[in-house]
Formats: C-alpha cells, structure tokens, sequence
C-alpha cells in the first residue's frame, strides 16, 4: 500500500505529518513516529475524570490532542461509555441510588408529620435503574460534546504500545488504527477485583460495575467486604427495601478512623443491614431454583456455615490497575485515578 501523508502545521510554525496509511505496517509506522513525523502532541489513554481533565485543559492550551479510551466488559457481560468509574459505575448512579434511598425513608417519617401515605410503601427497581443509567447516557454524550468543542479527538479502542510514541488499536469494522504522539499520558484507572480462589465467585458474583446496571432488582444480596464500595452499596441496597447483608473478614473500613468506621457500621445495623463479622467465604454455588449457595468460615471458631442469595456482590479491597500492554520498558507517564 502507498505511503499518503498530509502535513499539518504545528505549534510554533513546525510542521507534523499525519500518516494515513503506511508501508510496511504497525513497525513501518512506528519507525516514522520515532523519526519525528506524530500526529498529536499529546495523547491520553482512558476517558475518566483525570484523563478527560488532562485532555482539555492541554486542548485549551493550544496543544494538538487525543483521547483512547475503551472499556473492557466485566465477567458478567456490563460495559459502558465515556467517563470512567465515577461517572459510569462510581460516584454519580452510587449517589442517586442513594437519594432513591433517602426518600424511601422520607416517606415513612412523613405520617408523623400529617402525611397521609398509604403503606406499605413499594419501590421499582427497574423504573429506578433505568432512569439512572439515561442519566449516566447524557453525561457519556455531554463528555463526547465536550470534547468535540475542545478539538480534542475521540478514539474509542482498545490501545496497546508499539513504542513509546506509538499506540495501537483496533476500531469496531476490524481496522487497525495506530497513533503516535510526543508525548503519552496513562490514565487507565482501576477495576474491581474478583477472588478468584474462590470457586464460583468469577461465575455466578458481580461487582460495583454491575449492580448499577442491573436491569431487574438484586432481591437478598450478600455483599462480601467491607470496604466503602461495600457499605455504601449495602447502605442503598437496605435503604430501598432489600434483604443486605454484609460480610466482613476483619475490620470495616481499613485505613480509617476505627471510631468512625465503628459508628458507620451500628448506624447500618440499626436501620437493618445485617452483618457477618470474622466470616471468609470458600464457596459460591448456583441452585436448581436460581439462588445461590454461599458457603463460608468463621474465622474465630473454625466452623463452616452456609447461606443463600439471589445475588453476591464483591467489594474486596485493593481494586486493580488496568495497565496497556506494551513492548517497551517505558511508555509514557501513569497518571492514575483510581
């Protein structure tokens, strides 16, 4: 295939070439890179908060820029669009599950303030869920607008390093695109972490990047850490109606103000949260009648008990870095946001 290039003027009156389409494939490609001819000034890989801050605020500075980003579906099949955890699978649908939580609660207290609320009172998961995840949609738009406003250019591929100048992905029709850029930032964040030693949890558990997404409610669910993701899901989860309960290995909240953690769990208890303490699961199996058999340790006694769940949810501590693949020992600089 010919080489065809159209040279751009940079900043400062230096002159960057675009290549279209390139003799000798990702290698040739990459050895023109090397030799100064790169398409952006910068290029961001991941499309959350710190990536998409990073990117505009180099657009609004003059700079010739890109953003990758590509979300990889969880084991149970979920994925999502631009934004990153918090806007997607994080802070904004955790929030509004919460306020759905909050004002169940505003409508038991309102009898007692002249209220005349029929009870009891039922929630719909599903009208819930959907109205998140339209409101999670808009702000996927929003951030593709803002970034179309800003000149910055969208890639939404599953990049890897060829150099470190250089990245390589492959766009939905099959075509392999490659980018190159002076400069590479990493800002790839985290995902939530499955046991995986734990037979049936990769199978038949979620995560934080599923219960958002879930089209019908979760019914009793048995959430296993107690890290924030884990009470702040449980708390909504409660809060809403459902039968929670927590499991705990050790202490709540590790790394924080124990007095804290210790009233942050007798508040979620007193409103009904359940709570396992001391307890380690071994085992999650899936029963003729759709439920799940979970089975686990009391770590103080030794004995092993057993219960079932219409859903198990993974909240365990640390998440894990998504790193790209590259062939280089150095290839940018990681910006993290988990």
């Amino acid at each position: 295939m010919a080489a065809m290039a159209v040279a751009l003027r940079g900043l400062g009156g230096r002159f960057r070439w675009r290549t279209q389409a390139v003799a000798g494939g990702v290698r040739g490609a990459a050895r023109g890179a090397a030799a100064g001819q790169r398409d952006y000034d910068l290029l961001v890989v991941g499309g959350g908060s710190g990536g998409l801050a990073c990117a505009k605020e180099a657009a609004q500075l003059g700079r010739k820029v890109a953003v990758v980003d590509y979300v990889e579906p969880s084991p149970q099949g979920t994925r999502w669009g631009l934004g990153g955890t918090c806007v997607n699978v994080g802070c904004i649908p955790k929030k509004l599950m919460h306020q759905a939580a909050l004002l169940g609660g505003l409508i038991q207290d309102a009898p007692h303030y002249g209220w005349e609320v029929a009870q009891p009172v039922l929630h719909d998961w599903r009208k819930m869920a959907e109205a998140v995840q339209n409101h999670v949609k808009s702000l996927n738009w929003g951030h593709r607008v803002q970034l179309q406003d800003r000149k910055v250019k969208y890639f939404n591929i599953k990049a890897s390093f060829v150099d470190e100048h250089t990245v390589c992905g492959v766009a939905k029709g099959g075509k392999e695109i490659l980018l190159s850029a002076d400069h590479i930032i990493i800002a790839t964040g985290g995902r939530p972490r499955y046991p995986t030693h734990i037979e049936g949890a990769l199978e038949y558990g979620i995560t934080s990047d599923d219960i958002f997404w879930l089209k019908e409610s979760p019914g009793k669910t048995l959430v296993v850490g107690a890290s924030y993701v884990a009470l702040e899901c449980a708390g909504f989860l409660t809060g809403i109606g459902l039968d929670t309960t927590i499991m705990m290995r050790s202490i709540p909240l590790r790394g924080f103000d124990q007095q804290m953690s210790s009233l942050v769990i007798e508040h979620m208890a007193s409103h009904g949260t359940r709570f396992l303490r001391g307890c380690a699961p071994s085992r999650v199996r899936r029963l003729p009648d759709g439920q799940l058999q979970v089975t686990w340790e009391d770590r103080a006694t030794g004995k092993e008990d057993m219960g079932t769940f219409d859903t198990v949810l993974w909240a365990i501590a640390p998440r894990i870095s998504v790193c790209l693949p590259t062939t280089v020992g150095r290839a940018g600089k990681n910006q993290r946001r988990d």
